[in-house]
């Protein structure tokens, strides 16, 4: 590919689940790039579409790649989602059903590791520097990348704001934004039937988005990954609540994530992604019937009918609040700053309420999760409301 009249070429994909705030970041990043000289490269599909790239002129690739201009970024950098679509392919472990057709007789095993593809792909497509946006799925691959010589500068995302060395991930906002949102509009209908309503969120490993919504008043109570919960306990709380409310009703969010104490994750099937993870669902189900079955006991033997909603997909849909408009924003901007000055295997993150930069591999060095001596009332199942004196911004952030 001709690299000539250009500075460099920068490849930008995203990767893992969709969330708002994607396309500003595509945009930040192509708008300033193009400005200062650099042709912009869209990866489609995550790291699927490099993958399936073929490195033949006269071949249709238009499905692994596209050229970004000014007019395509700005059009799609006021929407949620990624125009450039996503999935959670892992190159370095491609089964063998998965490698594409015109690889299949090299990479034959049951397993196998691509990333030499990758290389010969992003050289052939003239890539300076790669810009993974993701969780860290996503951007643990980009760290196996960069540790085999590619130029990376990678940028956070995911609602569950769980990507260590960061106090923000792109996608977060939003997604405490609709939970408190649609909680909001769930109240009634609980407080019509004088019920306890147990709403599921997101939330593998992670109980963030169970924990800020709650801080801010959406819930009475929560139950996170951080912490085994015990049944009985939650029940004679949300009943306690639901008494001394003079509407009658009590309110529950539920991590994907959170177990009863003793017991293991719920998983929706046995189905496996390309990381490992399976698909998580029904924790909230669980969670509903056996509240059921436990209110006669803390509520003079009368039984207290349940509203159970999955919010899933409907907290991560639909176009970005105003920080996930402004954060990917100085993300991508961010991300220039570094590859302008010749920088490389480096993550942009908010620290502290300022921005900054951090070694890439801390995405790989740590795990991310609600601290619970500090910030989970063990007892009454919700968050603390102490110390808040130069706490971070969103309260909860990464000890890294």
């Amino acid at each position: 590919m001709e690299t000539k009249m250009y500075k460099g070429i920068i490849a930008i994909l995203t990767g893992g689940g969709d969330v708002p705030g994607l396309n500003p970041a595509i945009r930040a990043v192509t708008i300033r790039a193009n400005r200062e000289g650099y042709k912009v490269i869209g990866l489609r599909r995550g790291w699927a579409g490099i993958t399936e790239l073929i490195r033949d002129h006269e071949a249709d690739n238009s499905n692994n790649f596209q050229v970004l201009t000014d007019d395509l970024v700005n059009k799609a950098g006021r929407t949620g989602g990624t125009f450039l679509h996503t999935s959670r392919t892992r190159p370095s472990h491609m089964t063998k059903e998965s490698v594409p057709d015109h690889l299949k007789d090299t990479y034959n095993a049951a397993v196998n590791d691509l990333t030499p593809e990758i290389i010969k792909n992003l050289d052939w497509l003239g890539v300076d520097y790669l810009i993974p946006i993701g969780g860290d799925d996503t951007l643990s691959y980009g760290v196996h990348l960069y540790k085999q010589g590619v130029n990376v500068v990678a940028i956070p995302k995911t609602m569950d704001n769980d990507v260590p060395g960061t106090d923000y991930c792109i996608g977060f906002s939003t997604c405490v934004t609709r939970t408190i949102q649609m909680t909001n509009t769930l109240r009634t209908s609980a407080g019509s039937h004088e019920r306890i309503m147990v709403l599921e969120v997101f939330g593998r490993y992670a109980g963030f988005t169970a924990m800020l919504p709650t801080m801010a008043g959406a819930a009475h109570r929560c139950v996170i990954p951080e912490y085994e919960f015990d049944i009985d306990q939650l029940a004679k709380l949300l009943v306690e609540d639901r008494n001394a409310n003079p509407s009658r009703y009590s309110i529950v969010l539920v991590s994907e994530g959170a177990m009863f104490r003793g017991g293991e994750m719920i998983f929706a099937d046995s189905e496996r992604d390309a990381y490992g993870h399976a698909k998580l669902g029904g924790i909230g189900d669980l969670v509903s019937a056996q509240l059921k079955d436990l209110s006669a006991k803390y509520n003079h033997g009368k039984t207290i009918n349940i509203i159970n909603q999955k919010l899933g997909y409907m907290v991560r849909g639909g176009d970005p609040d105003a920080l996930d408009s402004i954060v990917p924003m100085a993300y991508g901007n961010l991300a220039l700053d570094l590859i302008l000055k010749g920088v490389h295997g480096r993550i942009v993150v908010l620290k502290n309420g300022r921005y900054d930069n951090l070694p890439i591999d801390v995405v790989t060095s740590s795990k991310k999760l609600v601290k619970v001596s500090e910030y989970y009332n063990t007892e009454r199942l919700r968050p603390y409301y102490h110390s808040f004196e130069m706490k971070p911004f969103l309260l909860m952030a990464s000890e890294s």
